[in-house]
């Protein structure tokens, strides 16, 4: 263990630690953010041809680098809670390239079930928090978040060895790589802004537990709900509100979020005229 993690480790001075990287962190979002702007997009996928592009990256992720799912034909990687789904993708503006993708499952009544109670119901052992206490309209998970190698691959990286390689300089200016870190965030940001606009109020998702922790970090404090369980690697069933989100969101992370939480309010304003005006 080396010492910075003995330090987080130690229950003073790791407690200590942890709000002074917390507080770093936090600062850095205000330019963060601005970076953000600059060089990455959020996307709600309000047609299929961003549809496609959603299931593209996950194909990409995980059926041909991590092998969770079998390669499909067609290049697209979908399944049976797409249809209940809403989607949003993070675009490189530089290179146009879609860099990532998030789903947010909802359920409309008891026949459609979110994949947490489908596949990882008995991990749930708050019943408090279970998804069966609440209003099914009410309800939604976080799934099926990737993002490409490409825009994970960081410069520290080449210094570990590591066998996915660099950004490649010549491609990706410094300043664009203190952004690839935030994506992830950026995705959970979008997630939320989705569901808190169309009426989501208990949001669940499968994720590792280290994961979580560094979400902690910013303020995204997502709730425990059980014991690790083998789904996808070691991961944990854990909860979060709007309430919990946006009161526990650190100063600078709220620029962040503000910045998304526009972007994406407005593309969902336009979807909505546009599918009334179709209708007329």
């Amino acid at each position: 263990m080396n010492w910075n993690k003995r330090l987080l480790n130690t229950p003073i001075i790791g407690n200590i630690t942890k709000r002074i990287v917390s507080a770093k962190a936090s600062r850095e979002a205000h330019s963060i953010s601005e970076h953000f702007t600059a060089f990455l997009q959020p996307y709600v996928a309000v047609d299929q041809k961003l549809k496609d592009e959603v299931f593209r990256i996950r194909h990409n992720v995980y059926c041909e680098e991590l092998a969770f799912e079998d390669v499909r034909e067609d290049g697209l990687e979908t399944d049976e809670f797409d249809q209940q789904s809403l989607f949003s993708l993070i675009k490189h503006k530089p290179t146009e390239t879609f860099t990532s993708c998030v789903r947010l499952v909802t359920s409309n009544g008891p026949d459609e079930l979110l994949p947490i109670e489908k596949y990882c119901m008995d991990s749930i052992t708050n019943e408090d928090l279970s998804p069966k206490r609440f209003n099914r309209k009410e309800i939604a998970e976080i799934s099926r978040l990737a993002v490409k190698s490409d825009f994970r691959r960081r410069k520290a990286d080449h210094f570990k060895g590591s066998s996915t390689g660099v950004i490649s300089e010549v491609n990706y200016s410094e300043t664009e790589l203190r952004c690839f870190p935030f994506i992830a965030i950026g995705l959970y940001m979008a997630a939320a802004t989705m569901g808190m606009n169309t009426g989501i109020r208990h949001v669940y998702v499968m994720m590792e537990p280290r994961l979580a922790r560094s979400m902690n970090f910013i303020g995204i404090n997502f709730q425990q709900l059980g014991k690790p369980v083998d789904y996808h690697g070691l991961r944990a069933p854990y909860y979060i509100n709007p309430a919990i989100f946006m009161n526990n969101l650190s100063p600078g992370f709220k620029s962040l979020y503000k910045t998304i939480e526009k972007d994406i309010c407005l593309q969902l304003a336009q979807a909505d005229l546009a599918s009334l005006k179709s209708n007329k």
